[in-house]
């Protein structure tokens, strides 16, 4: 295991976790909104038993730069995954799974860069697409009981903004209370300014969704308060070659709520490339 960094196109430093065997299919974690790449726990270990995982902190997040701006720009997004990807020397066969606004990154790559590097996309509890009446970005119920306090830098209120989520991330489960810390943590150690710029954007990547000449596959949870299943449906009607996983019941943090069920999917997909 080896911890890395790359710089994007516009200096912005990214730092990334790489592990797994080296020869392997690669496998870029793109996590979510006020999240880090320490977010997937031990569903990134046992990605890389058979993977080369690529675990990213996303711009603003975890120990990559937080630059003052340019959050609102879709080309810096898509241009830390290609900075990431270059710097590992990956031109061919990777993988890319978004969780949650990991899946607006992913797709914001796809669109500046297209597929010649992917083999696959997944998105899981996420979404192509933001801004306001935009389709395919309909904003989950917690995440709306969560804002605007969520953006404060008074301690207090971002804490109490927060608990919205609730067990959202981990799903319920008396084995869930460290997932739970080490991703509230997370949250409130993303800079407030930067959970704030993050939903002031307006994307709409589904010609990109609609035009794609590679296999995608859509896990999203039935009960997901954050990122409502109509945005993962819609992801999966928009693109060509897609599959879906439709989690009976589940949160938002699928990997966490049942580790052993993604890792399958997620091998399983690889598989059929």
């Amino acid at each position: 295991m080896a911890i890395r960094d790359a710089v994007s196109a516009d200096g912005t430093n990214i730092v990334y976790r790489v592990s797994g065997p080296a020869d392997a299919r690669p496998l870029v974690l793109l996590h979510g909104w006020s999240a880090n790449l320490h977010c997937w726990g031990k569903a990134a270990d046992d990605l890389a038993a058979r993977f080369r995982v690529l675990a990213v902190d996303l711009r603003g997040h975890g120990y990559s730069d937080a630059p003052a701006a340019g959050y609102d720009d879709p080309k810096n997004w898509a241009a830390d995954v290609a900075a990431v990807l270059a710097a590992e020397g990956i031109e061919t066969g990777a993988i890319l799974l978004g969780w949650s606004y990991g899946g607006i990154v992913l797709s914001d790559y796809l669109t500046a860069y297209g597929t010649g590097a992917i083999a696959g996309a997944v998105f899981t509890g996420s979404q192509a697409n933001i801004g306001r009446d935009v389709p395919g970005a309909a904003t989950g119920a917690a995440m709306a009981a969560a804002m605007p306090g969520v953006f404060e830098e008074s301690a207090g209120r971002a804490v109490r903004a927060f608990g919205a989520f609730g067990n959202a991330n981990t799903g319920p489960g008396a084995d869930k209370g460290a997932d739970a810390q080490r991703l509230f943590g997370a949250s409130l150690a993303t800079a407030p300014s930067v959970r704030k710029a993050l939903f002031y954007r307006t994307v709409d990547n589904t010609e990109t969704l609609r035009t794609l000449d590679i296999p995608v596959l859509v896990l999203h949870g039935t009960e997901d308060p954050v990122v409502p299943i109509d945005n993962g449906r819609y992801i999966f009607e928009a693109a060509p070659d897609a599959r879906a996983s439709f989690w009976e019941g589940a949160k938002h943090g699928l990997f966490i709520e049942d580790r052993a069920r993604f890792v399958a999917e997620i091998s399983m997909f690889a598989d059929s490339l």
